[in-house]
């Protein structure tokens, strides 16, 4: 295939399609549409919390050091540490409470109990702001010793549960802007968990104990369909002993503070689940509701994408169109009469529909994340902030799934060479499997291979928030979690066109209709 030659070859199928006032009609629709009801979605949610009796606009999240939405939310017993220093604790014991459904009206129904990351450990801390940079050393209820850094970082330690008889030592030290976590079983023996950096700590920091407990999460699913998932109290109390600090710690041995970061209040100012600390002698027990970790609840910036699936459904019938009607009109021999290289033909016509409807997408997501984003905000809405590079990903990557699903609509038009027919396989093997995926219909294991398997796995480009191993939380396609990588997801659905492509360039090889 020469250059010159393929050149000619998209020109003048660029003319073509530009000619056909219907096909430009109908890409023009397809962006519309994606925006259009798109916008239609964000304006119709409306969300708001109430203070003093009065509705008002929710509060946005913390965000932490690397721009993502954090929940900064745990109780801290602290002092300033000037310089390099460490602390080095033993942990002795952590239990908790956990809230269940009640099961006399009135009366609350707490158990004894543990969620899986319930955690408890030191912690130097750039100050107590929330979203402040951090590095930890914790125990967890069921996720062993780990080493967590600025909410969205985790290291595994050694595996295993605290106890009075298992008790676990832990280790945190400063030096400069690096931090190394370590753990022990006799405080003897020593093993490192982690080293971080965290760039910019200040020169006085607080260091201390903390305790924290994420809610306790249950989905439910309906009868038919659907899925409610709910968070319930949960609190943790950790014991502490043998708590030494080295370094230029300010004041006295007894200058310990206790902060509630992040707590809740009720209308008369009064904390909502109050966590605290006590203290005898060198033994302190620490209780703490909340996390800290990446922040999930809030709405996506995906979310104003919801119009796609309906525009990409005007896009596919363009695709499919611009090369059966060909076929059906017989002005396929005079296509190849011009250009008689069938494969060179074929990879034009990709190449000028794929151009076009990437144009077309990258318009309609460029639109609708910025509009729909500000109709939300302004509606009172918690929209999670993302990084520019994320969101330019949103953007650019659903631009280039609309591209990569019209050329499969376009390559199973020229292998089936009927309209009704490609328009229907097209639409069953993209816009239906996402539809039945994230509909709540099908079993979870099977939601997720039809995202993994079908050309739809390339909707996992639109997802900004990733799932969090170490933030329990509900990572199904109904909450707009895929179980493929963004690029990973939509190199499927590139495949599967090139796969489509090929095989259409084979049977135009073989005859002309």
């Amino acid at each position: 295939m020469s250059a010159a030659g393929f050149g000619r070859a998209l020109r003048a199928e660029w003319t073509k399609l530009r000619s056909v006032r219907a096909w430009m009609a109908g890409l023009a629709a397809g962006a519309l549409v994606t925006v259009l009801l798109g916008l239609l979605s964000a304006a119709g949610s409306h969300t708001s919390c109430g203070k003093d009796g009065v509705e008002v606009a929710c509060p946005a999240p913390p965000v932490g050091p690397e721009g993502q939405a954090v929940s900064d939310r745990f109780y801290l017993v602290h002092r300033a540490l000037r310089g390099d220093g460490a602390i080095t604790v033993r942990v002795t014991s952590m239990t908790g409470r956990i809230r269940r459904p009640d099961s006399t009206p009135g009366v609350r129904n707490e158990v004894s109990g543990l969620t899986p990351w319930a955690k408890a450990g030191v912690i130097v801390k750039e100050s107590t702001r929330q979203g402040s940079a951090y590095a930890a050393v914790m125990v967890t209820a069921e996720h062993g010793v780990r080493m967590q850094h600025d909410y969205v970082h985790d290291v595994a330690g050694r595996p295993g549960r605290v106890s009075a008889g298992s008790p676990r030592w832990l280790r945190l030290t400063r030096s400069g802007d690096r931090l190394t976590g370590y753990e022990s079983a006799d405080g003897r023996q020593w093993s490192r968990v982690g080293a971080v950096e965290l760039p910019g700590l200040p020169g006085t920091v607080r260091i201390g104990l903390f305790a924290a407990s994420p809610g306790d999460v249950t989905v439910t699913r309906g009868d038919l369909g659907g899925a409610a998932v709910a968070a319930r109290f949960a609190q943790a109390t950790a014991t502490f002993d043998h708590v030494g600090l080295d370094g230029a710690v300010a004041g006295q041995s007894d200058d310990w503070r206790g902060d509630d970061l992040g707590v809740d209040l009720e209308a008369d100012g009064t904390p909502h689940h109050p966590g605290g600390f006590t203290r005898s002698g060198d033994t302190f027990t620490v209780t703490g509701v909340g996390d800290i970790g990446p922040g999930t609840e809030g709405r996506t910036v995906e979310s104003t994408l919801s119009g796609l699936p309906a525009g990409l459904i005007v896009l596919v019938v363009v695709a499919v169109v611009s090369v059966t009607s060909e076929y059906r009109r017989g002005l396929i021999r005079t296509s190849l009469a011009a250009v008689p290289g069938r494969g060179r033909l074929l990879a034009a016509k990709a190449a000028v529909i794929g151009a076009a409807t990437f144009a077309a997408g990258l318009a309609a997501a460029a639109v609708s994340v910025v509009a729909g984003t500000r109709l939300l905000r302004g509606n009172g809405d918690v929209v999670l902030p993302v990084s520019t590079a994320t969101e330019a990903r949103v953007v650019v990557g659903t631009a280039a799934l609309v591209a990569a699903s019209a050329v499969l609509a376009l390559a199973l038009g020229a292998l089936l060479r009927r309209g009704a027919a490609a328009v229907t396989a097209a639409l069953a093997v993209t816009v239906l499997p996402y539809l039945l995926a994230t509909a709540s219909v099908l079993p979870l294991d099977a939601a997720r291979w039809l995202l993994r398997l079908t050309p739809a796995a390339g909707f996992a480009v639109e997802q900004s928030v990733p799932a969090y191993a170490h933030v329990l939380g509900h990572y199904a396609p109904q909450a707009g979690y895929f179980p493929l990588p963004p690029w990973a997801g939509l190199a499927v659905t590139c495949g599967y066109a090139a796969l489509a492509l090929g095989l259409a360039t084979l049977r135009l090889r073989r005859g002309d209709a």
